[in-house]
């Protein structure tokens, strides 16, 4: 099962509706991330081997690049358009039943 990793733009309100989906989820919230830097946010989603999910495009393509550059690995991203939070927990859920931990490692998804 993937683990994610919100972070601090995405409403709180998605961690018990994918929850009640049967994923995990940790928030910038719960692990104490508030105001972190965005390599700080995505090093941590390394450590807790989670996929980070943001709605930040810029700033975490660019990161994304860096890690390739960097060999670095990582647990996947994915950048979300701005959306009620019922459809985004429904688009989050529908594209992640087509993944794996592996399938989706060192990846940016779009949804």
């Amino acid at each position: 099962m993937i683990s994610i990793y919100t972070d601090e733009d995405v409403d709180v309100l998605l961690k018990p509706l994918l929850i009640a989906k049967g994923y995990y989820v940790f928030t910038t919230h719960d692990e104490k991330m508030l105001s972190k830097s965005d390599k700080e946010q995505l090093e941590h989603a390394v450590k807790l081997q989670c996929t980070f999910l943001t709605h930040n495009r810029v700033h975490y393509e660019k990161l994304y690049s860096e890690f390739t550059k960097d060999n670095k690995e990582h647990f996947g991203v994915i950048v979300a358009t701005r959306r009620n939070v019922y459809e985004l927990a429904r688009r989050i859920a529908r594209l992640l039943e087509f993944h794996t931990p592996d399938s989706i490692k060192n990846r940016l998804l779009y949804i």
